[in-house]
């Protein structure tokens, strides 16, 4: 859920996708499982949270997907 109204709002896609966000900005492309280690370093999470983020970051078109299977912030 994005903006939950029953749990705290830490826990949420939205605030989470942030920190993924954040971690991509750092490295502009990078592999999948080398973002979430990237991600991990700022924020705790669960790998289906992560991709959950991925996905909401992909529909907002700000991430995208390359040839290789790397992961880049769009521009």
């Amino acid at each position: 859920m994005l903006l939950p109204d029953n749990i705290h709002p830490e826990q949420s896609i939205y605030y989470n996708g942030a920190f993924v966000l954040q971690a991509l900005r750092e490295r502009r492309v990078v592999d999948l499982l080398d973002l979430y280690m990237d991600t991990l370093k700022s924020r705790q999470m669960t790998m289906p949270v992560f991709i959950l983020c991925l996905d909401w970051l992909f529909l907002l078109n700000l991430v995208s997907f390359n040839e290789r299977g790397g992961v880049e912030i769009c521009s």
